[in-house]
């Protein structure tokens, strides 16, 4: 396992991220905690000591079942990182009850990392207002011990992303972005890594792999890749081009099963940083594939939790996706099919309430009724 250094922690390069945990039937509020704690068991065994959750991943059922994983382990053999969920405007004011439930969920004393959770657009006002006491709080924890580490994630702008800086960068010690190749120019993740560089704090990757979709090129892509290191799978090209970047400390991946955990341990056994030729193949790659994204929706589902009709969205804009990616076919109107009339798009009441609390900013209900359109 790859290590980074941080402050006067040896942290592993891979993280586990547990927002895409494995479920049973489908259903993302049950997760399948045997097949949890052997990942788990296995990352362990394998060097991981980077472990992610969050208050509204798997329906709040994540930190639950990390917490039961990670009891069978010494406390000092981990570090446990959880998150404020300000990406509900509803939770603002509620710090002190929600991060107390937090420990107990997890079953632990105390976090070794605490994030302020998906600055955006939507709550940076909220976050910034002192009323709220947010960062009084977490302050006051992290003197008290209970929080070792305190930092923040981002989906926000660059410039929702320096606002934020500019009031409590002083209180930063690390923070999360999403970064990959498709998002270096796409979202313009350069831009935020060289303002973190500025403020000199380090960087924590979500997203690695943009939700499976750089796990699966277009074969012409793929082909591309495999002339240069023939081998390299695909995903681990997403990897590779992270270790190439120096800020990176921890890389944060949502393996949803055991086989994706041991390929992506077996990248991390060892740095290969790309030269300037394959970082060049890759961001031509990203620039050809982004012309044909419709939507950049990463099936985070912090949409689903707020819908009134209770549309499963993220499948919905995937099929979306997909029907605008190929002009139309067959695929979408299939899968559209098994599903009853009350879950499909034209059941959409365009209330926003998804929009609210998405990270990418998705007119979802505007893509819904195109959607609609284009099926007729």
């Amino acid at each position: 396992m790859i290590y980074k250094e941080f402050q006067d922690l040896k942290l592993s390069g891979l993280g586990m991220g547990t927002m895409r945990l494995p479920v049973i039937n489908n259903e993302n509020g049950k997760i399948d905690e045997e097949e949890t704690q052997r990942m788990v068991a296995y990352a362990m065994e394998h060097g991981v000591n980077y472990y992610d959750t969050a208050w509204g991943y798997h329906e709040g059922q994540s930190e639950v079942a990390m917490g039961k994983a990670l009891r069978a382990y010494p406390r000092e053999s981990y570090y446990l990182a959880d998150k404020f969920p300000g990406y509900d405007l509803a939770n603002m004011g509620h710090v002190e009850e929600i991060f107390e439930e937090q420990l107990k969920k997890c079953g632990v004393e105390y976090f070794d990392f605490y994030l302020i959770h998906n600055v955006c657009e939507m709550n940076i006002d909220a976050y910034l207002d002192e009323t709220y006491g947010t960062m009084e709080y977490l302050l006051r924890q992290k003197q008290n011990g209970r929080i070792h580490y305190l930092g923040f994630s981002v989906h926000g702008s660059y410039d929702v992303t320096k606002r934020f800086l500019e009031a409590y960068g002083k209180y930063m010690e690390f923070c999360q972005i999403q970064l990959n190749y498709i998002d270096w120019d796409f979202q313009d993740a350069k831009a935020k890594l060289k303002l973190l560089e500025e403020y000199r704090i380090p960087v924590w990757v979500m997203e690695p792999l943009r939700g499976g979709k750089l796990a699966n090129l277009p074969a012409g892509a793929a082909e591309a890749l495999r002339a240069l290191r023939p081998e390299e799978s695909v995903p681990a090209w997403a990897f590779r081009f992270l270790q190439t970047i120096p800020n990176v400390t921890v890389v944060l991946s949502g393996m949803s099963n055991f086989e994706q955990m041991q390929a992506n341990i077996r990248t991390y056994e060892e740095e290969k940083p790309l030269n300037e030729a394959e970082f060049g193949e890759l961001l031509k790659i990203a620039g050809e594939m982004v012309q044909q994204i419709a939507l950049p929706c990463t099936a985070c589902r912090y949409c689903t939790s707020h819908c009134p009709q209770q549309l499963d969205i993220p499948s919905l804009l995937s099929l979306y996706n997909e029907h605008c990616f190929t002009g139309g076919g067959f695929f979408a109107p299939m899968a559209l099919s098994a599903l009853p009339e009350d879950k499909q798009p034209g059941a959409c009441i365009g209330c926003g309430s998804c929009e609210a609390v998405c990270p990418q900013q998705i007119k979802i209900s505007e893509a819904m009724a195109d959607f609609v359109e284009k099926l007729k």
